[in-house]
């Protein structure tokens, strides 16, 4: 369905009982975004929380898109698997065999409805240009402040709009934007980006490059932004079909290059210099659940601010999972898995990514396997795929599982898993917002197959296998090892030959030492897959917070261990997902902090709580990991 703007969507949160209103005095510094942190960690991701009480002249909206039901109101669906569906109804009609003057007409009503979903300009001014200011002052928006380490306040929820000078092709994206004067803002776009291409172009023909960025309206606008299409797809096309209504356009008054959604609730216009120098912008914590670190991005300068009436400023906090923007990258697992299935990777049947693999760095895809060597054939393909090339740790099953539930999926996996020839190392792009790889934007990258294998893909020698040892004699062999401070064996109880091992390192080498030393001295070991080694601040019995910070910290290519006395005998592959640094690993980036609060935000909002209306206190979700913290600096030489 289509809402006539945002403050629809938030009526129709309301009457969902999906809204908490919060009229008590709120700082958009800090505040506003460790109250959300704390709603956002409840069940089912809380509710949205609109805050009315900001010190300027416009409420804030947070936590929208928060949960499966909001995100699924904001799509207009009852269940994000009906667009896929839709998608996929789509494909298969437009690609059938058309033998006949009957099966063409019957393409007719579809082709209608393709036009009805394309956007239109229209003529005068929209809802978004009730109020003109040629004067800007972006200090009149409560832009939040979220995290202590952040370089600033940023613009969150900014839905960006660039051409290409020469085709005129427009580009909707979303990409924070670091505030640093009433009239300036930082503009980060990654270099793998549409609209950083863009800017290349205006570089070279050394002309100013018109940009608009749109808050508010329609909802279905900010996911749109995030969707992962081709460059030749508009995503007002997209929010046209999700929305089954073409979005209505206006031309920007101060940049009458850029057409922007009428009913949206703020216009910020402006420009981008190409001659102009890089600004030094963030950091920034990011949905890693770290802080991305400073780096130079250009300058946009702020021509005019335009809103309607009654504008709500929308915005989001990322950080530790799990955040709002989980759902919508479940909102494009879904969404998008019916264009991979039928574009690109015929025999895929479902795919998965889970909340600690903070979806670039762990996805899992089930596929109908038919011959050998098809996981390597799914592998690549995904990985030459748009956005999944920045996918980091792959997995693989095939029918005999269901992906979703993570336990049999572990077990099953395991199963059918050779650590020794099934896991496949590879490298190439990777997101810039990853800080394991040794060089920003490249690095390893893995795929675990874990489907049932054909007799061409084992090996000659069968692998012994054998029952797991006793849970207690490998907790017991592994005490002689005082770098180890907890180790995790559930996985093991539950017939999934994994363990998890947190370790201080003191040393060049120490996990690959380490590794070895287990696998070769402890007999009970001879039965165990695969070990993740994780740091000693990290409770390794704590599964959840494990995984998170294991991913985060993997290169997979260059942190694999693989352990294996010959051909034919067992295999054990470890995996060092500690921190790296310059002593110890000869890591010479800078590593960031992992994100939590203040001490002087979370009382301020101790104090406040009976004040909100928020019912029963919630405390901090960042007093679990304070004791994970680095220390006050992210540069990975100062830790020794």
């Amino acid at each position: 369905m289509a809402y006539r703007n945002q403050q629809e969507f938030i009526q129709a949160l309301e009457s969902a009982g999906e809204l908490l209103r919060v009229s008590a005095y709120v700082d958009p510094k800090f505040e506003i975004a460790e109250i959300t942190d704390r709603i956002s960690k409840t069940k089912d991701g809380g509710k949205a929380i609109l805050f009315e009480n900001t010190g300027h002249d416009f409420p804030v909206l947070m936590n929208g898109y928060g949960s499966e039901k909001r995100i699924c109101m904001a799509l207009g669906v009852q269940q994000l698997d009906d667009i896929s569906k839709e998608i996929e109804s789509l494909f298969k009609l437009l690609s059938a065999p058309k033998e006949n003057i009957i099966d063409k007409l019957k393409l007719l009503p579809k082709l209608g409805q393709f036009a009805s979903w394309m956007p239109k300009v229209k003529s005068g001014k929209g809802e978004c240009q009730e109020i003109i200011i040629t004067s800007p002052d972006l200090t009149k928006l409560p832009i939040i402040t979220c995290w202590p380490k952040d370089g600033g306040p940023f613009i969150t929820l900014p839905v960006i709009h660039t051409k290409d000078p020469e085709s005129g092709t427009r580009n909707v994206g979303m990409y924070r934007m670091q505030v640093f004067s009433p009239t300036m803002t930082g503009m980060h776009w990654h270099k793998h980006k549409v609209s950083a291409k863009h800017f290349s172009i205006y570089k070279k023909l050394r002309k100013r490059m018109p940009v608009a960025v749109a808050l508010g309206g329609d909802p279905v606008y900010a996911y749109s932004a995030t969707a992962p299409l081709p460059e030749n797809v508009d995503e007002y096309m997209l929010a046209g079909f999700l929305r089954k209504k073409k979005v209505e356009l206006v031309k920007c008054i101060t940049q009458p290059d850029i057409e922007v959604p009428a009913d949206a609730d703020f216009i910020i216009e402006g420009y981008v210099d190409p001659e102009e120098e890089l600004i030094l912008e963030g950091p920034f914590g990011d949905h890693t659940g770290y802080y991305s670190l400073p780096d130079y991005y250009p300058r946009f300068h702020v021509t005019a601010i335009t809103h309607r009436k009654k504008a709500i400023y929308p915005a989001t906090i990322v950080g530790i999972p799990p955040q709002e923007d989980a759902w919508l990258g479940k909102a494009t697992e879904r969404i998008f898995l019916a264009p991979i299935k039928m574009m690109m990777v015929p025999e895929m049947v479902d795919m998965d990514m889970p909340v600690e693999g903070v979806f670039h760095n762990l996805v899992i895809a089930q596929i109908h396997k038919e011959y050998a060597g098809q996981g390597q054939k799914v592998m690549n393909a995904l990985w030459g795929a748009g956005q999944m090339m920045f996918n980091k740790i792959l997995v693989l099953a095939d029918e005999g599982v269901r992906i979703q539930n993570y336990k049999e999926l572990a077990k099953y996996v395991f199963k059918n898993l050779n650590p020794a020839t099934d896991i496949n190392f590879s490298q190439g792009p990777t997101d810039v917002l990853d800080h394991s790889s040794s060089k920003l934007g490249f690095g390893g990258k893995m795929c675990i197959d874990g489907t049932k294998k054909f007799d061409e893909e084992k090996e000659i020698s069968q692998e012994i296998e054998g029952q797991i040892a006793n849970v207690e004699t490998i907790e017991n062999d592994l005490k002689k090892f005082e770098e180890i401070k907890s180790v995790n064996t559930s996985l093991l109880l539950q017939d999934i030959p994994c363990l998890l091992i947190s370790v201080k390192k003191n040393r060049k080498g120490h996990i690959r030492e380490l590794h070895q030393n287990i696998c070769s001295t402890v007999p009970s070991m001879n039965t165990i897959k695969m070990i993740l080694y994780v740091e000693h601040t990290v409770d390794a019995n704590d599964l959840t917070t494990a995984l998170w910070r294991f991913c985060n910290n993997l290169d997979p290519r260059r942190d694999s261990i693989l352990y294996r006395q010959g051909p034919g005998t067992s295999a054990c592959m470890g995996f060092d997902g500690t921190m790296k640094t310059i002593a110890f690993d000869n890591f010479q980036r800078d590593w960031p902090n992992i994100i939590v609060a203040d001490n002087a935000t979370i009382q301020a909002v101790d104090e406040k709580w009976n004040q909100l209306g928020l019912g029963n206190f919630i405390p901090s979700p960042s007093l679990k990991f304070r004791d994970q913290m680095y220390g006050d600096e992210a540069v990975a030489g100062s830790f020794d």
